[in-house]
């Protein structure tokens, strides 16, 4: 875990400060590393979904146009998104494809009530 701290440090502002300190920034991967490792991933992906929190679906893209491990980053940075936004945060047609969307609305109905 300690490394994922380490990471997370050397994102500008640190992992709170992403959002706004990283807009100017092009690419997740400079600040985060492209995600070949465990920590990388999970700090690209973090990464990600906050630096577009308002945007779910931008976080997706712009995860998933990352040079480096692209497929795992979008899944962690999709995973945080829908954590924090439950399956309104995706389009109509996409949630009919999430794959045990119906167990996940029962979690987060559970979660929430």
């Amino acid at each position: 875990m300690s490394a994922c701290f380490q990471l997370g440090e050397r994102l500008p502002g640190g992992v709170a400060g992403t959002a706004v300190a990283d807009a100017g920034r092009d690419h997740a991967c400079l600040a985060a590393g492209e995600g070949w490792t465990a920590e990388e991933a999970l700090a690209t992906g973090l990464c990600c979904a906050i630096r577009h929190a308002d945007d779910p679906v931008q976080s997706l893209v712009r995860a998933a146009r990352t040079s480096g491990d692209s497929d795992s980053v979008a899944a962690l940075a999709g995973a945080f998104a829908g954590a924090a936004h439950g399956l309104a945060a995706w389009p109509a047609d996409w949630i009919a494809r999430i794959e045990y969307a119906d167990q996940l609305a029962a979690l987060s109905s559970t979660a929430t009530a």
